[in-house]
């Protein structure tokens, strides 16, 4: 990753932080019982918290990830809109598959997916409009990528996966993936426990599924950029501790 990149990163974590002890100062509220009970360094540790993660949340995520993207040489474009041109068959087969993942009826397989809706190829058309958080494109080869909370709810997830067998019913060489920035459950694709996706995606199986080090290293193009990323998020945590301190 290029030091002007990094610096770009840097810029957004640091304006998320004064944004975050900005909000808290603001919005600070005398809780005399949970101080007794946990501590005023707590109480306003948790306050700053909840305001950090409504600062970092879906816009820096998707900035961080194209400037990454690009570094890594890829074309980049946030919130690409692509009118998709499917069979009809192929759309309520979409249909068919998400509402019987919803219901618990089937499991989720993306490839055995993926064959179903491609199987279609005669018939009426019809044309749909897909908005993908994050599009990249490197060697000829586009992707599409819906980038959710890293606990996304079974609407959210529905939503995505429905986006994602359009563009693959368009055109299968698309690579499309459903991406969560980091893995709530551990460091690990296996320690993924968040149920409310796993309906729709077997999160820890489908190749479509990208979390935390599989999503940055993916953006990176590079092994290594998830640990990179972390280090910086680990400097700016070093320049901004103090202010974050004197909240207390």
């Amino acid at each position: 990753m290029t030091d002007a990149t990094k610096k770009k990163i840097e810029h957004i974590l640091e304006s998320c932080v004064s944004r975050a002890i900005l909000r808290t100062k603001a919005n600070k509220t005398y809780r005399p019982f949970h101080q007794a009970l946990l501590t005023k360094t707590l109480v306003n540790a948790s306050s700053f918290e909840r305001s950090f993660s409504t600062s970092f949340g879906q816009g820096p995520v998707e900035e961080i990830s194209q400037l990454i993207a690009a570094d890594a040489g890829f074309e980049t474009k946030r919130q690409k809109e692509t009118q998709v041109n499917i069979f009809k068959g192929a759309i309520d087969e979409i249909e068919r598959i998400c509402s019987s993942l919803r219901s618990g009826e089937r499991k989720p397989n993306w490839e055995q997916e993926i064959k179903k809706i491609t199987a279609y190829q005669k018939g009426d058309t019809e044309v749909r409009r897909v908005i993908s958080d994050l599009w990249l494109k490197k060697d000829g080869v586009e992707t599409y990528i819906s980038i959710k909370t890293v606990k996304p709810n079974l609407d959210q997830t529905e939503i995505a996966k429905k986006d994602l067998l359009l563009l693959k019913a368009h055109n299968p060489e698309y690579h499309t993936f459903f991406g969560l920035f980091y893995n709530p459950g551990g460091p690990e694709r296996k320690d993924y426990n968040w149920t409310m996706p796993s309906k729709i995606f077997d999160m820890k199986n489908d190749p479509s599924v990208l979390i935390g080090q599989d999503y940055w290293n993916t953006l990176g193009d590079d092994k290594n950029t998830y640990f990179e990323l972390l280090k910086i998020f680990a400097l700016v945590g070093i320049r901004t501790r103090d202010e974050i301190t004197k909240l207390s």
